[in-house]
């Protein structure tokens, strides 16, 4: 199967398990073709699905990421002792393990073809990661506080593993708490980390954006943790500062110099 037919095949495996879809036609052009997948991925609730259509959907999102470009750790500049800051898509870094800035119920984002991080990283890992997310919220029997973190496997990304937490969203005026459980889900992340044997992790700019937390504030919440939390626990591990806007790429590099 080349990338057409496996993407095709999904769309039409995708469209058959729900009857409400069955008017949906496939359209000609190749980018409204991705979109369709992508949505019909977005919305599926978690659910286990055949092992055919597991195997052609993993060829289609490994061939995806490689078509988009795949950057490695080891091809990055450090800019301190074992920091780095990289400009670009989360989904295409290999290193061990990314951040994800997920929501509370910890499945993923739902809404087709959004552009925040979550449903990025969900898009392209694959339906197994919102199949495994979903497993792990019904054994916790809670939303995931803020703040905290959970360790899931990358399927389909370059890395090894995923850690998603949840930030603080931001409603008015910047408060202490806010700052502190941001503080939080990066001490998280890095603890968990070092938990699994994790060597390398890349931290998105979490609660930026959608959860309204200031770029520049979150930055020097997220390189002070960071230092902190190396310094005080002679931690080894490699931490990526990955960015999408160019704003936050001058942020950072202003404060790490």
């Amino acid at each position: 199967m080349n990338q057409s037919e496996r993407r095709q095949f999904l769309i039409k495996a995708l469209i058959a398990e729900q009857p409400r879809y069955r008017d949906i036609e496939i359209p000609e052009n190749e980018n409204e073709q991705k979109a369709l997948l992508r949505s019909l991925m977005n919305v599926r609730l978690p659910g286990e699905i055949s092992e055919e259509f597991l195997a052609i959907q993993d060829e289609y999102l490994q061939e995806a990421t490689k078509e988009k470009g795949i950057t490695d750790l080891a091809d990055l500049e450090p800019v301190g002792d074992g920091m780095f800051l990289w400009q670009g898509d989360i989904t295409t870094l290999r290193c061990d393990a990314i951040v994800n800035a997920a929501n509370s119920g910890m499945t993923g984002c739902y809404v087709p073809c959004h552009g925040c991080i979550d449903n990025a990283i969900h898009t392209y890992a694959g339906i197994q990661l919102r199949i495994t997310c979903a497993k792990i919220m019904e054994q916790q029997g809670y939303e995931e506080p803020t703040g905290q973190a959970k360790i899931t496997p990358a399927f389909n990304l370059p890395c090894k593993y995923i850690l998603h937490t949840v930030g603080p969203i931001v409603m008015g005026e910047l408060k202490e708490r806010d700052e502190e459980l941001l503080a939080s889900c990066y001490r998280s992340c890095l603890s968990l980390a070092d938990q699994n044997g994790i060597k390398s992790i890349a931290f998105c700019c979490i609660s930026t954006g959608e959860f309204r937390f200031p770029n520049r504030r979150a930055a020097e919440i997220a390189v002070q943790t960071v230092h902190d939390y190396r310094r005080e626990t002679d931690s080894s591990i490699k931490v990526i500062f990955n960015v999408w806007k160019d704003i936050d790429h001058e942020i950072y590099r202003q404060l790490l110099g």
